[in-house]
């Protein structure tokens, strides 16, 4: 049932909206003032608020604008007895989801609050699909370059800047790509995957470019590459180190001028993309050995972010256990296991040379193969080499 916090400076008007809410089956708290209240609103996660605006300490309406910045999803209706139409209005504006006079209507402050509280519903279960849907997996860690990372996120990704993601295989590259993707002005167009390094070099012109009928042999219809398919949201070049040098100046030619030629064709195709890039090869060596165009990297180089390997944030590796034993669980639709603390120092120890893919697999083998509580003879048996 709902929790809703009464936040009022007169107690007669606090027990009769308790009494009321209490007989319609909601979970009532109250505070005597604005501080109280704010006090309350940060340390509790409440449904739904009710609060006075003539009040000691701190008014109704500098809690509303606090609450705002703390929760803002949390609908706040505004009660008063001396509000005049400016008052409803201002308060409205600053984010309050409705305004009631006092002596309130009562079947209309229930109804007010029954609204409120099923659109709020409506937000949560939307955020919950959408996230469901997109499948962005949150990049866990508090480590300081985890931490780095996220920050750097979240200034680059509203912008249209290139980025190119180094790391070893199995760090999260491709998370760090899609979190780009989803916090920037794109999000509600695709974003697009190339893996370079699984496309044979023949291919990856028509993969990216497409191709018109009859370009060559097996050319048996138009294709359309990824670029086109990408345009208005985002192109991300995986194991872009293991690009053909053709296919590499071509590239560069799009990024140059925001224009494609289909393999075969001759006309220019204007597309609008953003291109992050991806790869676990030191490009630097790479240029120095001419197998990638230094102009190439620094048109793909705006932003550089390095995901680091799990060995260098071994104390994330608790966070990422816990969150694998419940993804996997519910992957598998079962109760979530446990794991001793022996066996977390296990893991801690153990070389990560695959890095979080490594550990995802391995937690996964434990699920599968251990009992209710992973302890370190688990950790022994199924991860530790013989």
């Amino acid at each position: 049932m709902a929790e809703i916090l009464i936040i009022d400076d007169e107690k007669s008007i606090r027990n009769v909206l308790k009494d009321i809410l209490g007989n319609e089956g909601f979970v009532v708290s109250e505070a005597a003032d604005g501080e109280e209240g704010l006090e309350k609103f940060t340390n509790q996660n409440f449904d739904l608020i009710l609060c006075d605006i003539k009040m000691p300490k701190l008014d109704g309406i500098e809690f509303l604008s606090a609450a705002m910045l703390l929760k803002p999803e949390t609908p706040i209706i505004m009660i008063s007895g001396h509000g005049n139409i400016e008052t409803a209005v201002d308060a409205v504006k600053k984010g309050a989801y409705d305004y009631i006079a006092k002596p309130p209507d009562l079947n209309r402050l229930l109804i007010t609050i029954r609204n409120a509280l099923d659109k709020n519903s409506l937000v949560k279960e939307t955020k919950r699909l959408k996230k469901t849907v997109s499948k962005v997996q949150e990049i866990i860690g508090t480590s300081e370059a985890i931490q780095k990372i996220k920050d750097t996120i979240e200034k680059v990704a509203p912008t249209d800047a290139r980025v190119l993601i180094t790391g070893e295989n199995g760090t999260g590259k491709e998370l760090v790509a899609h979190w780009l993707h989803e916090k920037s002005n794109r999000s509600d167009k695709p974003i697009i995957e190339v893996n370079c390094a699984a496309i044979p070099s023949e291919l990856i012109e028509s993969e990216l470019f497409g191709h018109e009928k009859g370009s060559f042999t097996s050319a048996i219809k138009q294709r359309i590459g990824k670029f086109e398919q990408a345009n208005g949201g985002t192109l991300f070049l995986d194991e872009i180190g293991d690009m053909s040098l053709s296919a590499q100046a071509k590239v560069l030619r799009a990024l140059q001028e925001g224009k494609i030629t289909r393999v075969g064709g001759d006309k220019e195709i204007a597309v609008d993309v953003r291109v992050i890039a991806a790869t676990n090869k030191d490009l630097l060596a790479e240029v120095a050995d001419k197998k990638f165009r230094l102009d190439l990297y620094h048109r793909l180089g705006v932003i550089l972010i390095h995901v680091p390997s799990l060995n260098q944030r071994l104390n994330d590796i608790p966070a990422l256990v816990e969150q694998f034993l419940i993804d996997i669980a519910t992957d598998y639709r079962q109760l979530p296991k446990s794991m001793d603390k022996k066996a977390i120092e296990a893991l801690l120890a153990h070389n990560w040379t695959g890095n979080i893919r490594e550990l995802r697999n391995v937690i996964e083998r434990l699920i599968i193969l251990s009992g209710k509580t992973i302890s370190v003879e688990d950790i022994r048996s199924y991860v530790l080499p013989n």
